[in-house]
């Protein structure tokens, strides 16, 4: 039985505190927190609300409770949604077609930014999503800031991503529960894979197991590549069948409650080549070594600098795309990452996805993935999934 649990209203309470006291300390009177469909995690990390087709965002001033500015079409939805209970509808967070609401009276975006803040004046304002949004929204919030005598927007996402980045007990249990989702979805994946289904058909194993478990989505869009084609990092399924010989690169992950998790694993088709097995062998055995790394008090950089030492003891170094390890958590990818120029800290509770990606320069590739935890004395792997070598 999957536990099924939620973050408390408390817990939103503390965030926006948190959040608060970032923001006294870098002299910001008001924070936009943006978000759109693809990437929610500014707005749902205050509000639990998750946008679609519109945009949204959370105003923040430095005392107070916030507000959830959405689309002119998206308050009965929001409303049942949001943990923030004071919504105003904003025009320029309208959808892409552009609808322009004739007779539909909205509210004011300067109303809104002055009852965030208390103040008439406002001499500094931020940004949390600041490479997500859109131009009208940033061309509005700036118009809107002119008015009450604000010319200065700095990027906010560090006031944001800075109390994300140690999860509570809460955040932990719906990553736990993502993960188990996840295995499963896995699971289901390798004993039902089979010679002739296309790439779309296997990624459609995993995405109805997932919510057949009760998942809310999946974690980012899921993908399977099969053969040549391997080497894409970041890609989409294709009607490409799966034949005899093929390496298949594999993701699964699911999302709950807002929180992503993800399992990378490879099937060879019937019949494995030895480079197949050898680098499969190196990747667990990489994946064994960042476990051991990921405990309290490490630092980063050592982290990725003992992973780079064994690829290149193993062969591998020149597969390498990028470092072993990036955070997780209301998104599947967060910062920090762990890098060969890290240089900090690990801390208990921050949790992050073993990401050990390699490709050769013959179109193949592959990638060994779990989300785990920063423990005391090492990795507690959440995905937990088995590390063998799966020929179907």
């Amino acid at each position: 039985m999957i536990k099924k649990v939620r973050i408390p209203d408390s817990e939103f309470l503390d965030r926006y505190k948190a959040v608060q006291k970032l923001m006294k300390a870098s002299d910001v009177d008001v924070l936009l927190a943006y978000a759109h469909e693809a990437e929610p995690q500014f707005v749902r990390y205050l509000s639990d609300y998750w946008p679609s087709f519109e945009t949204a965002a959370v105003l923040l001033g430095q005392e107070g409770l916030p507000l959830l500015i959405i689309g002119p079409e998206s308050l009965t939805y929001a409303s049942d949604r949001s943990r923030i209970k004071e919504i105003r509808r904003v025009q320029s967070f309208r959808e892409s077609s552009n609808p322009e609401y004739p007779g539909v009276t909205l509210d004011s975006f300067t109303d809104a930014i002055r009852d965030v803040a208390k103040k008439s004046t406002i001499k500094k304002a931020a940004i949390a999503g600041y490479n997500l949004v859109s131009q009208l929204v940033y061309g509005d919030f700036k118009k809107a800031l002119k008015e009450l005598s604000c010319t200065t927007v700095v990027n906010g996402d560090d006031l944001v991503m800075r109390p994300r980045m140690i999860k509570s007990a809460n955040e932990i249990e719906c990553m736990r529960t993502a993960s188990q989702m996840s295995h499963q979805g896995m699971l289901h994946v390798i004993e039902n894979i089979k010679v002739g289904m296309s790439e779309l058909q296997v990624r459609g194993l995993g995405v109805s197991k997932i919510y057949e478990l009760g998942a809310e989505n999946e974690a980012y869009p899921m993908w399977v590549l099969s053969g040549v084609g391997g080497d894409q990092a970041i890609s989409r399924a294709r009607q490409k069948k799966l034949e005899i010989g093929d390496l298949v690169h594999i993701g699964v992950g699911a999302r709950y409650e807002g929180y992503a998790s993800s399992i990378g694993r490879q099937v060879i088709m019937k019949e494995p080549k030895d480079w197949m097995l050898d680098a499969i062998d190196a990747a667990y055995e990489a994946h064994s070594l960042i476990c051991r790394e990921l405990y309290a008090g490490n630092n980063a950089g050592k982290v990725a600098a003992v992973y780079e030492e064994l690829m290149k003891r193993r062969g591998y170094k020149d597969w390498l795309l990028y470092g072993p390890c990036h955070a997780t958590g209301l998104m599947e990818g967060e910062p920090p990452w762990i890098e060969s120029n890290s240089d900090y800290e690990l801390q208990e509770n921050m949790t992050f996805c073993i990401d050990i990606f390699l490709h050769d320069k013959h179109g193949h590739g592959f990638r060994v993935e779990d989300s785990v935890r920063v423990g005391k004395d090492k990795a507690e792997n959440l995905t937990n999934f088995p590390k063998e070598v799966f020929i179907r």
